[in-house]
């Protein structure tokens, strides 16, 4: 199925969780926030949350500084 993930279409198979992009774009541990289809996904559900066809997800990762 088709996912666009920062503007950028990927091809992924059915059941591909929220983790599965985690781990798959080497996030892991990394401070990090996902919006799925403009709705906030929290981390403790990555694991859970399952893409479906279309769904437009924005991964961003936090920048400290001062």
């Amino acid at each position: 199925m088709e996912i666009i993930v920062n503007g950028q279409s990927q091809n992924v198979p059915d059941g591909y969780t929220a983790q599965h992009l985690v781990n798959s774009l080497e996030l892991s541990g990394k401070r990090i926030a996902m919006e799925v289809n403009e709705e906030i996904v929290p981390k403790s559900g990555y694991a859970s949350h399952a893409f479906t066809a279309g769904d437009r997800i924005e991964v961003v990762h936090a920048v400290g500084g001062g």
